[in-house]
């Protein structure tokens, strides 16, 4: 059974995201300073006072950090912050491994799950410049093999679904980048779709096409449209960025974006010769079915042995296959930042980072999923294309900069891009399941947002 690529998606479910963001504010409305010129590519270093921290309120972060770790929270940890395109702080803290007691380098290799979904997103729109789809296209000019979709209408108490009933129409593109068009994901097995989803080892199949077919057999949660919900749509993503390309996933991943971006250390595989590099992952340890305040390292997740990222996997997870480096995902960020270039290499024009960036979920499915899901949605916190945005930071209760964008892993792993304030930040761990405290990514929003006095610099 390939199980490597259900577990790169399905432990997504975990994650735990904090924060929300919408579309990139205007260059115009961005502070100036000398700070901003020249190179923004993460090659050069500034003091936290030079681009308008106050030092001594970022050590709060550091010592918070660092605690975490010595409380035995996490195994250990990576942190970049970078404002004005250049690095003001890149902190390592505890272990890689507990058990070699290898002290955690900064080219640590992490499974960043879900933070995959943004990486598919961006390959996404290279094909939406080439004028390869649009946003509302049915996702059966794609993929036809969705044409006869149905949708759950009833089930019975037992969760086995009774009745379905027709789709109205096909879900858009946009609903499939949004996550409003009705998928489930098999993460968990309380909506009947989502059993279905595990019955019929979606997550597990042996390559896209096959993931495509059994999704194809299994009933829509609901209309496309009419609601939220995390799902496998992503997955779908990559399989048509394979269609459309003529090259498999992976391999248009490297070519249009990895190696532009010179992310060494991205892909869907270490290959043995960085294996070593793979951070250690852990779980919280539970004894008699409770928990014990210790981590373990993740020999298994649900009875079966942890994938082997030595290898290729059967299928490569645009929703969650995914291996990065901090100082890669960094990059990639910083390109997002940068509207869409980096070292004079341009993945994306600026308009299409801003539709990435700008809420496409529906009013009232912004409200009726307040606090229903993985994310919490309100007329302030939204969903654009494979990024969470914030449409007004100070409204939706957040002390990060309008036009956040954000999303994280289900192995703790986080990050934002604030363009308001000009500023990155990519955390790793490798932790499932939460990290027995304070989420870290929103510890780390209020601890940076605490220390950027004059965000004017």
């Amino acid at each position: 059974m390939h199980r490597r690529a259900y577990f790169a998606a399905a432990l997504s479910a975990a994650l735990v995201v904090s924060s929300v963001q919408p579309a990139f504010a205007a260059d115009a409305a961005a502070p100036k300073s000398a700070a901003r010129t020249g190179a923004r590519d993460l090659s050069a270093t500034a003091t936290p006072e030079a681009v308008g921290f106050d030092a001594q309120r970022l050590k709060t972060m550091d010592d918070y950090m660092a605690k975490t770790v010595a409380d035995g929270r996490v195994a250990g940890m990576t942190t970049l912050l970078a404002r004005h395109g250049k690095v003001v702080e890149f902190k390592t803290y505890g272990k890689a491994s507990l058990a070699t007691g290898q002290a955690m380098p900064k080219d640590e290799i992490f499974r960043i799950y879900s933070m995959s979904k943004p990486l598919t997103g961006v390959a996404m729109m290279i094909l939406f410049e080439e004028g390869k789809w649009r946003l509302d296209d049915p996702v059966t000019r794609y993929v036809p093999e969705f044409k006869n979709l149905k949708v759950m209408a009833e089930a019975d108490k037992d969760g086995k679904i009774t009745k379905v009933e027709d789709m109205k129409r096909p879900p858009t593109l946009r609903e499939i980048m949004s996550h409003t068009a009705g998928f489930g994901y098999g993460l968990g097995d309380r909506h009947p779709v989502d059993k279905l989803y595990r019955e019929k080892k979606v997550l597990s199949s042996n390559g896209l096409q096959e993931m495509i077919d059994r999704t194809a057999t299994i009933p829509l949660m609901y209309q496309p449209g009419t609601s939220w919900s995390y799902s496998s749509a992503v997955d779908i993503q990559g399989y048509i960025v394979q269609k459309l390309s003529g090259e498999t996933f992976g391999q248009f991943l490297q070519e249009h974006v990895f190696g532009p971006l010179k992310m060494k250390d991205t892909g869907f595989y270490t290959g043995p010769a960085k294996a070593s590099r793979l951070a250690a992952v852990y779980v919280g340890e539970v004894v008699d079915r409770k928990p014990t305040g210790k981590i373990v390292e993740a020999k298994e997740l649900f009875g079966t042995a942890m994938p082997d990222y030595s290898k290729p996997p059967a299928m490569e997870s645009g929703g969650g296959g995914m291996v990065s480096t901090t100082m890669d995902y960094a990059r990639f960020c910083q390109m997002m930042l940068n509207k869409g270039v980096l070292d004079g290499v341009r993945i994306l024009a600026p308009s299409s980072i801003e539709l990435m960036d700008t809420n496409v979920i529906p009013h009232n499915v912004l409200v009726n999923n307040n606090g229903t899901g993985v994310a919490s949605f309100n007329e302030y916190v939204g969903f654009g294309l494979d990024f969470q945005v914030v449409n007004d930071a100070r409204k939706a209760g957040m002390n990060e900069g309008d036009n956040t964008m954000s999303w994280g892993g289900a192995a703790g792993t986080w990050f934002w891009i604030d363009p308001t304030n000009d500023l990155i930040y990519v955390g790793m761990i490798q932790r499932m399941g939460g990290t027995g405290g304070d989420d870290l990514g929103t510890m780390a929003r209020t601890l940076t947002y605490q220390a950027l006095l004059h965000p004017e610099k």
